[in-house]
């Protein structure tokens, strides 16, 4: 297919969030449509009651019944649903996460089938889409599992930074028992290689945070930076991985030291998205790297507080949108380099008569 014709998925994520708003105020530049197809999963009902709600009148949106019947360089919307639903903006229910996830899994399964090229998903609530007979503990590891993908990781992506998580979504009281050697090489493993095969950088430098203060301070604060963390490390750099660390992640930040990178790897969540978000906050983008197929989102949530106000900046949404793009796009070009490498030439060796 040809560049612009790249097929983006985008679900809904709660429609009493944010995710509807800056869904369609990105969508409403009609140069969105010059580069890529953005597929809007959800119920043509729900859609255009936000539409009218935010007076886009001038937005087309062209509705399908299957991803195989979309109109390309236009705005689509996949029907996944087409009975009424109770639109509550600000309010967090159980409907709500129920076509949540009904969306979420309509476009994860047509990507997944070869009939959407992307997937970019707004915010949900957890808490609303977690059922017992459906566990749900975020878009990342519902996605791995539905891809079967066992070495994937959450990569937050700003212009300043590129952060990368050991562990991602679990209480600060289980972040220790869940780090070891393994885990960490493991995951510096796939920070180089997206850095490498998904951003294009040839020898990435990664800085490897330590897990607590003063990155231990010589085992008087914690030793999990000298049992695990630098063993780690030492084992990623004679593997050819240019890991250096662990760094204290207070100093390290509050110097600047991260311009110095091309990547991050912060223990937990919080360590390395609290100062990510000071940064990018409107700007950043959560990827998913280690899928077999490109997934991006905002890298902020629902939103409850704001919801139905209008207010909602969507840049984020806009920039997670032309990210999957970009990373599709590259990788695409990087799997054709590699299928079809240029014959090796050996050069000819010539004797020189050097005159003086």
């Amino acid at each position: 297919m040809s560049k612009e014709h790249i097929r983006v998925a985008i679900s809904l994520g709660d429609y009493n969030g944010v995710g509807p708003e800056v869904i369609l105020k990105s969508l409403s530049n009609p140069k969105i449509t010059e580069f890529c197809t953005p597929c809007i999963y959800a119920s043509p009902k729900v859609i255009s009651y936000f539409k009218k709600q935010m007076g886009l009148h001038d937005l087309h949106i062209y509705f399908a019944d299957s991803a195989n019947h979309i109109h390309h360089r236009k705005v689509n919307l996949v029907v996944t649903w087409d009975e009424e639903t109770a639109i509550q903006s600000g309010t967090a229910s159980q409907e709500s996460g129920d076509y949540a996830f009904k969306s979420l899994e309509a476009a994860t399964r047509d990507v997944l089938n070869g009939d959407m090229d992307v997937l970019v998903t707004a915010p949900l609530d957890k808490s609303t889409v977690n059922r017992a007979e459906r566990p749900f503990h975020g878009h990342t590891d519902y996605l791995a599992e539905m891809d079967g993908a066992e070495n994937h990781m959450m990569i937050l992506v700003c212009d300043e930074m590129r952060v990368g998580l050991v562990t991602g979504h679990v209480p600060i009281k289980e972040v220790a028992s869940q780090i070891d050697k393994d885990k960490i090489i493991q995951s510096i493993q796939a920070l180089n290689n997206s850095l490498s095969e998904d951003f294009g950088i040839g020898k990435p430098r990664i800085a490897v945070l330590g897990l607590n203060p003063h990155a231990g301070d010589n085992g008087l604060l914690g030793d999990e930076e000298s049992n695990f963390i630098l063993p780690a490390v030492k084992e990623a750099i004679e593997a050819g991985i240019y890991a250096f660390g662990p760094y204290p992640s207070d100093g390290f930040f509050g110097t600047e030291e991260f311009k110095k990178f091309d990547g991050i790897l912060a223990m937990y969540h919080d360590q390395g998205l609290i100062p990510f978000k000071l940064l990018g906050f409107e700007d950043g983008v959560n990827f998913t790297s280690g899928l077999s197929f490109i997934r991006t989102s905002p890298d902020h949530g629902t939103a409850y507080a704001i919801a139905g106000q209008g207010t909602a900046v969507e840049s984020s949404f806009r920039n997670a949108l032309y990210l999957a793009v970009d990373l599709y796009r590259k990788r695409k070009r990087i799997e054709d380099d590699s299928s079809n490498p240029l014959k090796f030439t050996p050069l000819r060796r010539e004797r020189f008569r050097m005159d003086f």
